[in-house]
């Protein structure tokens, strides 16, 4: 009987390298939100004064609403009082841009995102047709845009922002003009404007995290690596810097050779094991065994995926690779029911049935190997190795 490939095959490191990237290639992480200030000054000079010469609004408790009381009631982050009593003045006023701008900063604080973009939008246009501008409105403005996953209409504001003559751009302004260019599908703009972030403060990991991913997603990965070391050493919490960090170092192993090559899986085990204390989920360990796989600790990578594996509702991805694992350090049984379940799940997944067509085989059990190896030709015909594997095993099957 002719001895069997046991090595890591082509089709099989190909498969492992394509566990879950949809985040890094798909620019959708979300890192922690951070946005603009929502600082608000005290009312304009005369604004209570010419509250009172202005059209009583409803009465309240403290008797004609004002926008001096509004902010009052602001201060002390009560906001619901203090957007109804801005409210009330511009029911009375509607020109009142200071009546809106309050209620947009109250509506704000109480996650009103669309009601507090509509009434901040009133305030900036009323504050424009007075012939000035107030950047305390923008700022907000912004942050409900944000909030709201409104991008395109963010990002003029933000241009705005990050270029006012004789100010210096605000970090976190540069940071969000590059996720608003982002995600309006401005990848070079983006990347100039997180690139202008990292300078202004070189500690702004939401920056570095998307310049890292924008090198992965060019499949610069020395570059990504780069960036994405800088934000895990800003924020060890950071989830997404380590996920993508680790596929980096895997991607970056598989195109080289010998000791760097090593160096590099090894970097992504340590990566993976960082992901998994700052996100204890299933992806998290699936990543952390395909990363212990390619450094060859086989026994390591089954424990790491057992736990995950061990649900009812595991994924075939964290099934298959807990047998691959299995299979590798020879531990047939266990391999075989691993990847008998991921056959259950991912019954469509050609590489589950080669690699459990070796564990049977390895094991001389013949017919399901011969199962196994069938099912594969099945699903990929042109395939040599399940055609001269299922001829191998036949003869011995019974």
């Amino acid at each position: 009987m002719k001895s069997m490939k046991s090595k890591l095959t082509l089709a099989s490191a190909a498969l492992l390298l394509a566990a879950p990237l949809a985040l890094a290639q798909s620019g959708a992480t979300r890192p922690r939100r951070v946005t603009p200030s929502n600082t608000i000054p005290a009312p304009a000079a005369g604004a209570a004064a010419a509250d009172a010469g202005r059209a009583p609004g409803a009465a309240n408790a403290g008797g004609t609403a004002s926008t001096a009381r509004a902010f009052s009631l602001f201060q002390q982050k009560q906001y619901e009082a203090a957007l109804r009593e801005a409210k009330q003045v511009a029911a009375a006023d509607p020109k009142n841009s200071e009546a809106w701008k309050l209620a947009g900063f109250a509506e704000l604080e109480m996650q009103q995102y669309a009601a507090a973009a509509e009434d901040l939008r009133r305030a900036q246009e009323l504050r424009r047709a007075e012939g000035s501008e107030d950047v305390n409105i923008e700022g907000a403005l912004i942050r409900a845009y944000v909030s709201l996953e409104q991008y395109e209409q963010a990002l003029p504001l933000l241009v705005a922002a990050t270029t006012r003559a004789g100010a210096t751009p605000e970090p976190r302004m540069l940071y969000l003009r590059g996720l608003a260019e982002l995600r309006t599908n401005k990848a070079a703009d983006a990347e100039r404007s997180f690139n202008a972030a990292v300078k202004a403060d070189p500690k702004n990991a939401p920056a570095l995290l998307y310049l890292g991913q924008l090198a992965f997603r060019r499949n610069d990965f020395t570059a990504a690596i780069n960036m994405l070391n800088r934000a895990t050493a800003v924020d060890a919490k950071l989830a997404p810097a380590w996920e993508i960090l680790t596929h980096s170092y895997l991607r970056r192993a598989a195109a080289a050779e010998g000791p760097k090559a090593e160096a590099d899986n090894l970097a992504a085990v340590r990566a993976a094991e960082s992901l998994a204390r700052a996100r204890d989920d299933e992806d998290s360990a699936a990543l952390l065994g395909q990363s212990l796989i390619f450094a060859k600790q086989y026994a390591r990578a089954a424990t790491a995926l057992e736990r995950a594996a061990a649900k009812p509702d595991a994924k075939g991805q964290t099934l298959y690779l807990l047998g691959f694992a299995h299979s590798r350090a020879k531990n047939f049984p266990k391999a075989i029911a691993a990847l008998e379940r991921a056959a259950a799940s991912t019954p469509d997944n050609a590489e589950v049935y080669r690699e459990l067509g070796f564990a049977a085989e390895s094991s001389k059990q013949y017919a399901k190997a011969l199962d196994a190896y069938e099912k594969g030709l099945a699903l990929a015909p042109a395939d040599e190795y399940f055609k001269e594997s299922a001829e191998r095993v036949r003869p011995f099957a019974k």
